[in-house]
């Protein structure tokens, strides 16, 4: 642990450690791993030894290209992977998915899983943010937030805290790597700068995203 903050004020911090990290992103689409947790990919890159795979359910081949480039800008050296299944209809395909998901997790076992929140009003998000602690049960799981319509945001529990030149690439590099949403009335700096402030003052940090665990093992020994 160690203490982390503005000024005379502290919070107390977890670390993930030093040494390689593997980590896994779930989105049900493309777009939802960097509109959740872009910031925290940038921090995750500053490491001299980790790994970044997205697993995504949906998506066409042209929001796949975007995908795969947007990562590698937020995290160079990444993968993707995706299922192709049914945008809108993952609960149909509820077998699929698992399915699917248990493929990789025969191959990939991370040390950290960003997933969707598991009571997300979108039917696709909230389905695979409840199967990430199904398929990987000794990881870490931290469960990302993405704001829509719906109204649906809560309070997190976890903070990744940054600085505003990382809060202002994650913007640059979401408009960059997905031109085929910049078009969206809910797409714009304003929003993504917006909720990142807000978790940034519930934090003590000048900007950050939130993060929701049911399952967290605290090792309290010092290193």
């Amino acid at each position: 642990m160690h203490h982390t903050g503005l000024g005379a004020a502290r919070m107390i911090g977890l670390e993930l450690g030093s040494g390689p990290l593997d980590v896994v992103c779930l989105g049900a689409h493309p777009d939802d791993v960097e509109i959740g947790c872009g910031g925290t990919l940038l921090r995750l890159a500053e490491r001299d030894d980790v790994t970044v795979r997205a697993v995504l359910l949906t998506g066409t081949e042209d929001r796949l290209g975007e995908a795969r480039a947007a990562l590698d800008s937020f995290v160079p050296g990444s993968k993707v992977d995706c299922a192709g299944l049914p945008d809108g209809r993952l609960p149909a395909v509820w077998g699929e998915v698992k399915e699917y998901l248990e493929q990789v997790a025969e191959h990939v076992r991370p040390d950290v899983v960003l997933a969707p929140r598991v009571d997300d009003a979108h039917q696709d998000h909230r389905l695979v943010g409840r199967l990430a602690s199904t398929v990987w049960r000794d990881s870490l799981v931290l469960h990302y937030e993405i704001p829509k319509w719906d109204g649906d945001l809560s309070a997190p529990t976890h903070y990744v805290g940054f600085d505003e030149a990382t809060a202002r690439r994650k913007v640059e590099l979401l408009h960059a790597g997905y031109p085929s949403q910049t078009g969206r009335d809910w797409w714009d700096d304003e929003l993504f700068l917006g909720l990142m402030r807000v978790r940034g003052v519930e934090c003590r940090s000048r900007y950050a995203e939130g993060f929701y665990a049911s399952k967290v093992l605290i090792d309290p020994s010092v290193g």
